[in-house]
């Protein structure tokens, strides 16, 4: 056992320098040929007012937020909105200081701890959120896509956009589909798990991992109703339109202009780039394609990457100071958490 857990660490390490090696490697491409001079007097002629009406907005956006999660987890049990709020903005305070998400393992613990909701429950409605913002970030890109043909001739940023746009809709409908036929038939998404761990797991892995798949399933339970789903999507919708509006605020306070539906295409693509491996904080992964789409639509390379350093820190700060607050007031440490979340204790009787 600790034979793998040595590994586990060891993988981690390795992801984890992975993503700075990735953050590193962008920063540079986006960078690169820019004077510094350009960005320091973008910055320095910038109206930081605007930067305070879309904090705010963007609190708004994480009110939703958590009442989507609560929403999420009315079949499991009913947690009000005001109780989620902390909870969420823990979770954005761990994925922003530490690697792979780690945040979303961190809510979930905090989440057990106040509530008593099982870890695998929670992580099953968590992972449906990100796929539900994987849809409505790919539709802000595809409600676009006449506007992509600039960036596919100018910005250079992965190839074309396009194309990446379509294998993305491909791979995060295709797993929303996987969850709401799990969710519709759970005993038989139950058997087909046992049936094919039953081949491929040594048994000390299966008698560990079966008795967590039922309570995973249960948190899939608000996608059996086509009501629920459609109420979750249309929540996810907002959540990101007044992410947007932040976007739209912040760009006041520099001197450039573009279309809303420009910012919602520019928070699409960004926020799909953050899927890749990178350092605590989406750097790189945010920055360098914000300053691409902006350049694309013909914004001074200096205004763009300064406008986009700026929305990346007004992003991260307020919402990791808030969940710092928070998580201190739970009075646990970030590995006392994660070890929670491997030895979450299995209930008798289960098979």
């Amino acid at each position: 056992m600790r034979n793998l857990n040595g590994k586990i660490d060891a993988m981690k390490r390795w992801q984890f320098w992975l993503g700075v090696v990735i953050s590193i490697a962008l920063l540079a491409w986006a960078l690169h040929n820019q004077p510094l001079v350009d960005i320091w007097q973008a910055l320095k002629t910038a109206h930081y007012l605007w930067v305070i009406p879309g904090i705010a907005v963007y609190f708004v956006a994480v009110w939703a937020r958590s009442w989507r999660w609560h929403y999420l987890l009315r079949p499991v049990k009913n947690v009000p909105t005001l109780a989620m709020f902390p909870v969420v903005c823990i979770g954005y305070f761990g994925n922003n200081v530490l690697p792979a998400r780690a945040g979303e393992v961190v809510r979930a613990v905090v989440l057990k701890r106040r509530e008593g909701v099982p870890v695998s429950a929670s992580l099953a409605t968590v992972i449906i959120e990100r796929i539900f913002d994987g849809v409505v970030m790919l539709g802000f890109v595809f409600l676009n896509l006449p506007e992509v043909a600039k960036l596919n001739g100018t910005s250079g940023f992965l190839g074309s956009i396009e194309s990446l746009a379509i294998w993305g809709a491909v791979i995060f409908f295709g797993v929303l589909l996987v969850f709401i036929l799990a969710a519709m038939f759970p005993e038989k998404a139950e058997n087909i798990i046992y049936a094919v761990g039953n081949k491929i797991l040594p048994l000390k892995w299966r008698e560990k991992t079966f008795p967590l798949v039922h309570k995973f399933l249960s948190g899939l339970e608000s996608l059996r109703s086509p009501k629920d789903a459609l109420m979750v999507f249309l929540t996810s919708v907002v959540i990101w339109l007044l992410e947007t509006g932040k976007y739209w605020l912040v760009m006041h306070a520099f001197d450039f202009q573009v279309s809303f539906f420009a910012l919602m295409l520019m928070n699409g693509i960004v926020n799909l780039a953050t899927t890749i491996p990178s350092a605590p904080g989406y750097i790189g992964t945010f920055d360098a394609p914000g300053i691409a789409v902006l350049t694309a639509y013909g914004v001074e390379p200096g205004i763009a990457t300064g406008y986009t350093l700026v929305l990346h820190a007004a992003l991260w700060l307020p919402i990791t100071v808030l969940g710092a607050i928070y998580f201190a007031r739970e009075g646990i440490k970030w590995d006392k958490a994660l070890q929670e979340a491997k030895t979450e204790p299995v209930p008798s009787g289960t098979t």
